[in-house]
C-alpha cells in the first residue's frame, strides 16, 4: 500500500513538472504560425473561430528577439480583439433590452459603452425609450440614468440629429414618444408637474402609447399630485370665508385641473374596456373618475356618456392659468368643462383629495420589436 502511495505521488509529481512543457509545446513557432493562419482564414466567415485563435496566438509569450514582423503580427491582433470584442458588447445592448429584457444587465452595460461613447444617439435612444420598464426594479439609480439618457436623446434630436437605424422603434416620433414616457413615468412622484408634460407629450404621438390605459392614468394621477394639489393647497386660506373674487378665480382654475383630470380618468376607463389585464386598475379609475366627476357636476349623472365619447376628442393641452374671472354663464344649466351640460361645480376643493390615489403601476406594451 505504501508503495501504492509513492508511485501515485510520483506520478502527480512528474505530472506538474510536465505541464509547463506542455503549454511551452502550445506555443512553438510552428504552432503560432498555425493559429495566425486559423485566424486570417477565418476572420471574415467564422470570427468567432478567428478569435479563439488569435487569443491563443497572444497568449503565448514575446520572445525577446521577436522580429519586427512578428511584432506587427502583435500588435494587429490585439487591435482585432479590442474592437471586436467592443462590436460584441455594442451587439449585447438591443439583445438585452428587446430579446432577454434583462434591463438590469442592459442597463449596467449601458453606463460603460455611455461613458466611452457620450453621444451616441443610437445607445441614448434605446437606453432612454426604454426606461420606463425600470420601474419594477425599484432601483432608483437606473432610473436616474434612464431620465439622463432620455432627456439627452429629446435634446439631441430636436437638435437635428439622426440615426439610420431606429429600430426596433419606427422613427423620429416613435422615439419621441417613449422617451417623454420614460421621463414622465419616472419622475411622476418626485415632480409631478414637470412629469405631466412629458406623459401629455408622449399620448401626441402615434404610437401605442396613445391607445395604452396607463398613459392616461399617469396624466390623471401627475394632475392631481402636481397642479391640483398646489392649488388646492393655496385655496386653504380661503376656507370657511366669504367668497372674495380672488376665491373665486382660484377655485375657476382648480376647476380646470380637475376637469383635466376628469378627461384624463375617462380615457383611461374607456381604453382598459373589456381587457382583462386592465380590469383591476379599472376598478380604480373608474372609482376615482366618479369621484371627481361627482365632485365637479354634482352627480354622476352624464359620466356613462362622457367615456364613451371621450376617444373622439383630442387630449386637452394643459389648462392655461385664467388672470381674471370667466364671463357669467348665460343661463343655469349652461354646460361645464366636462361637457356633461350640468352646472359647473363652486364648491371649494376638497381638503382631501376625492378618490386620492396614485395611478396604478404598471407598465405599457413595450417599444415595439
Amino acid at each position: 500500500m505504501k508503495t501504492m502511495i509513492k508511485l501515485l505521488t510520483l506520478s502527480a509529481f512528474v505530472a506538474m513538472l510536465a505541464l509547463p512543457v506542455a503549454a511551452q509545446d502550445q506555443c512553438t513557432q510552428e504552432n503560432k504560425d498555425a493559429y495566425y493562419k486559423a485566424f486570417t482564414d477565418n476572420r471574415k466567415d467564422d470570427q468567432p473561430k478567428a478569435l479563439e485563435n488569435a487569443k491563443k496566438y497572444l497568449a503565448c509569450p514575446v520572445p525577446a528577439d521577436i522580429t519586427p514582423d512578428g511584432q506587427k503580427i502583435i500588435d494587429y491582433l490585439k487591435r482585432w480583439v479590442g474592437l471586436y470584442e467592443e462590436a460584441m458588447k455594442k451587439a449585447q445592448l438591443p439583445d438585452l433590452l428587446y430579446n432577454k429584457r434583462d434591463y438590469k444587465a442592459a442597463y449596467t452595460l449601458g453606463r460603460e459603452l455611455t461613458a466611452a461613447e457620450p453621444e451616441n444617439l443610437k445607445y441614448l435612444i434605446d437606453l432612454g425609450a426604454n426606461g420606463y420598464l425600470l420601474v419594477p426594479l425599484k432601483d432608483q439609480s437606473l432610473n436616474s440614468d434612464a431620465v439622463n439618457y432620455a432627456r439627452k436623446a429629446i435634446q439631441m434630436l430636436e437638435a437635428g440629429k439622426t440615426i439610420e437605424d431606429w429600430k426596433p422603434l419606427t422613427g423620429k416620433d416613435d422615439s419621441l414618444a417613449y422617451l417623454n414616457y420614460t421621463i414622465g413615468t419616472l419622475t411622476l412622484a418626485q415632480d409631478p408637474s414637470s412629469a405631466l408634460k412629458n406623459l401629455i407629450k408622449s399620448a401626441q404621438y402615434e404610437t401605442p402609447l396613445k391607445k395604452e390605459p396607463f398613459t392616461y392614468a399617469y396624466i390623471g394621477g401627475a394632475y392631481e399630485t402636481g397642479p391640483y394639489a398646489k392649488l388646492s393647497d393655496q385655496y386653504k386660506v380661503f376656507s370657511g370665508k366669504d367668497e372674495t373674487p380672488e376665491s373665486k378665480l382660484l377655485l375657476a382654475n382648480i376647476n380646470q385641473i380637475v376637469d383635466r383630470m376628469i378627461d384624463a380618468y375617462a380615457r383611461a376607463v374607456a381604453l382598459a374596456g373589456s381587457d382583462a389585464k386592465y380590469a383591476e386598475p379599472k376598478k380604480t379609475w373608474t372609482a376615482t373618475l366618479s369621484d371627481w366627476y361627482k365632485y365637479r357636476n354634482k352627480s354622476d349623472a352624464g359620466m356613462t356618456e362622457l367615456v364613451a365619447s371621450v376617444l373622439s376628442k383630442p387630449l386637452p393641452p394643459e389648462p392655461t392659468p385664467l388672470t381674471s374671472l370667466p364671463a357669467a354663464p348665460a343661463t343655469p344649466a349652461a354646460t361645464s368643462a366636462t361637457g356633461t351640460g350640468t352646472a359647473a361645480s363652486t364648491t371649494a376643493p376638497a381638503t382631501t383629495t376625492p378618490g386620492a390615489t396614485k395611478p396604478t403601476p404598471g407598465a405599457p406594451n413595450k417599444p415595439r420589436n
